[in-house]
């Protein structure tokens, strides 16, 4: 897929002129929207639209001119689009800045963006950690949120070590996710239930498209 600049830019300039304190920016919008796609329980839009508008706009779109707001609303839809065709084909690809100086990848924005996502349902998040399926990558993903969040109790050398990783770590983690908990056509646009899966062997490549053994990575 190739990505329109100006379109992603005029999003994040929408995003940046929202009237609240904190509006998200273009990657926290990008990770929200991944984690809404691979939560195990589908999620209201206009809960979630919520979320982005910002808490002062108490759900309200905060646009004088309804044009824009079908604008915006119809870009965020377009992004989410996008985000579950790539989960889909097992090749997320994230938006991503970058510091201007150092030239570092800020991955940190994007999940907290997903933590966003995650805190919307907590109890269902929660039972996947009781899942064989899903255990292991969520809590490489809860990791890497509390690293993100300088929470975590690892030590220097060990959060410079995931740091380097978390972009791989990250996008692998949400792979294998959605592979478990993926909904037919996604049931909060019209879907019915999960989809019916063939049984993955252990030595079989993982469903998640990481191109690792099912036995070293989702199971």
């Amino acid at each position: 897929m190739k990505r329109s600049p100006s379109r992603f830019r005029r999003l994040d300039g929408a995003l940046a002129d929202l009237p609240v304190e904190e509006p998200m920016l273009l990657t926290e919008l990008d990770g929200f929207l991944t984690g809404l796609l691979i939560c195990p329980e589908a999620i209201p839009s206009d809960e979630w639209m919520a979320v982005v508008w910002g808490a002062e706009t108490d759900g309200v779109p905060p646009f004088d001119d309804p044009l824009d707001v079908q604008w915006f609303a119809d870009a965020v839809a377009a992004r989410r689009h996008e985000i579950a065709r790539d989960l889909a084909r097992g090749r997320l690809r994230p938006i991503l800045d970058r510091d201007e100086r150092s030239g570092e990848v800020l991955w940190e924005y994007w999940i907290d963006g997903v933590a966003e996502a995650m805190a919307l349902r907590p109890d269902a998040w929660q039972a996947l950690a009781a899942d064989n399926r899903t255990a292991a990558p969520l809590e490489r993903l809860t990791l890497l949120i509390a690293v993100a969040r300088e929470e975590s109790e690892l030590d220097s050398v060990q959060i410079n070590a995931l740091s380097d990783a978390a972009v791989v770590e990250m996008t692998d983690a949400v792979q294998c996710l959605h592979a478990a908990t993926a909904r037919d056509g996604d049931m909060a646009e019209g879907g019915s239930g999960p989809m019916t899966k063939a049984k993955v062997g252990r030595n079989d490549p993982c469903p998640c498209g990481s191109g690792k053994k099912h036995k070293h990575c989702c199971s």
